[in-house]
């Protein structure tokens, strides 16, 4: 019987490491969009809904740019006299304010001395990065102007000058800061990388040279340093994903850095890959994908990504306009990435941090029926009268009131859309952005004998009846200081039938 017994563990054995072993062959990704795309999403980014965009760099200091535009693209606008945006502009602009304010001579260079970082506490970051309720982050470790905020000897090198964090202005390794303070929560650390640089003098020279001698290296440098949970790349268009060497490169992280089996990605990642490969789908400043695929929409606070002194108080989105930007995202099977631009010495503008902690009460009652949701058979309901998805025209960017147009203020002749939807598993979730008046109408919905509804927030189990294909409430008249959130409303309904 102890010899049998021995065999047995033997052979269990020899099985696990075989399983090891095919499951290892199996995770071998080979340098190719077919290879790389077979590579599933991880399952934690599809169910975490709501992350944080940090755009901080050099382009902090001056923080200017015309309203409808990105104050971090400040260096180009400055050297290329060109704008574009939302809005008519001559394409000076930016030169003109640069020459007025520091003089012809004075080189965007310059502000990487004047990037001090001297407010920058990374602990209070991450500590209002959960209060808003984020389950991630992601911060600009390098920027199409080349600066890094970690301290990068390839920077340094191609630029001919020191170009970094921890050599210039903050002297200090801004990045490691943040990643140390965001890995104590639960928040995962993410880093936006710009595959390429405006002005970066190899780039100029010869971009595939670039791509091999100085992305590649600093791509490598960044993930073995600082292994972040997920790495979002930007600034691919100008070349073919073969002349960056990205299946190459892709093929690498998967396989061989540190954080290959976790690590999630994006789709920018050469000419022509954004919405056909790589990792998840992003859009920007735009209103919905249709959820077949795991995608992210960016966009800002305000207008810019970088902090932008010309902005005003109401160039700010409002909270009641980012949590229906949020429920319209999430319930197309998507998540929000929103955008915070802290100035040059390491502060969060109040008005962003306002904003995010508004967020953050709303999901401290609503996050059931946001976290770990999927996107059910329609992500809304829309009034029975007029024309669907009203937005604006000719808006280079689609501007974040569009959503109050959809739901709450419409334009004459337009619906709206009534109510949110997102599941979890056999329960609906239906998310209401006006309390309704003594009942509440969801088509085409059918319940069970084990359907139970109630309001989240609440201990309220709301009352109901199945007239034919459509679940009607009976909603319970409260007042504004007994209703469990602000702007919106969400009720549980359980076990529904499939």
């Amino acid at each position: 019987m102890r010899n049998l017994k021995f065999l047995v563990l033997v052979l269990c054995a020899i099985v696990s490491t075989l399983g090891q072993e095919i499951n290892a062959q199996q995770k071998k990704i080979e340098p190719n969009w077919e290879s790389i795309d077979s590579r599933p999403v991880p399952s934690w980014f599809e169910d975490a809904k709501f992350g944080i965009f940090i755009h901080w760099g050099p382009y902090s200091v001056p923080a200017w740019s015309p309203k409808g535009t990105y104050a971090e693209w400040y260096q180009y606008w400055l050297q290329s006299k060109s704008l574009f945006g939302n809005g008519d502009f001559s394409g000076t602009e930016v030169y003109d304010h640069h020459v007025k304010t520091y003089g012809p001579h004075f080189s965007y260079y310059n502000f990487g001395e004047q990037f001090t970082a001297r407010d920058f506490d990374a602990d209070k970051w991450a500590e209002l990065f959960e209060n808003a309720g984020a389950k991630y982050m992601m911060i600009t470790s390098k920027h199409h102007d080349g600066f890094t905020l970690w301290p990068s000897e390839t920077a340094n090198k191609t630029w001919g000058f020191p170009w970094n964090a921890k050599d210039v202005g903050a002297k200090r390794d801004l990045l490691k800061e943040l990643e140390v303070a965001v890995k104590k929560t639960d928040v995962k650390f993410g880093t936006y990388y710009s595959l390429y640089e405006w002005f970066n003098p190899l780039w100029k020279e010869d971009k595939e040279k670039f791509a091999l001698e100085h992305m590649h290296p600093q791509f490598k440098d960044l993930v073995e340093n600082y292994k972040p949970d997920l790495i979002w790349s930007d600034g691919d268009w100008d070349m073919s994903a073969e002349k960056w060497h990205s299946p190459e490169l892709l093929a690498w992280l998967f396989n061989e850095s540190a954080v290959g089996d976790e690590v999630v990605i994006n789709d920018r990642w050469g000419d022509g890959i954004r919405f056909n490969h790589g990792g998840y789908f992003t859009t920007e400043y735009q209103s919905e994908l249709d959820g077949s695929r795991p995608w992210e929409e960016c966009r800002g606070i305000g207008f810019s990504f970088g902090y932008n002194t010309n902005e005003d108080a109401w160039d700010y989105a409002s909270e009641r306009t980012l949590i229906y930007l949020l429920l319209n995202v999430v319930s197309n099977g998507g998540n929000l990435l929103l955008d915070i631009g802290p100035d040059a010495q390491g502060n969060i503008p109040p008005i962003m941090q306002d904003r995010l902690l508004a967020i953050g009460d709303w999901l401290k009652v609503n996050g059931e029926a946001i976290y770990g949701t999927r996107k059910w058979e329609r992500a809304c309901q829309w009034s029975k009268k007029g024309k669907k998805d009203w937005k604006p025209e000719g808006t280079h960017y689609l501007p974040a009131d569009y959503i109050l147009k959809q739901t709450i203020d419409p334009e004459p002749g337009y619906a709206v859309r009534e109510i949110f939807f997102t599941k979890k598993g056999s329960d609906l979730f239906a998310i209401v952005p006006k309390w309704p008046k003594n009942t509440l109408i969801i088509k085409d919905v059918m319940v069970t004998d084990q359907t139970e509804i109630n309001l989240i927030g609440t201990n309220l189990k709301i009352e109901f009846v199945q007239k034919g294909k459509d679940l009607v409430l009976k909603v319970p008249n409260l007042t504004n200081d007994e209703l469990p959130s602000k702007y919106a409303y969400s009720f549980k309904i359980t076990n529904i039938k499939k």
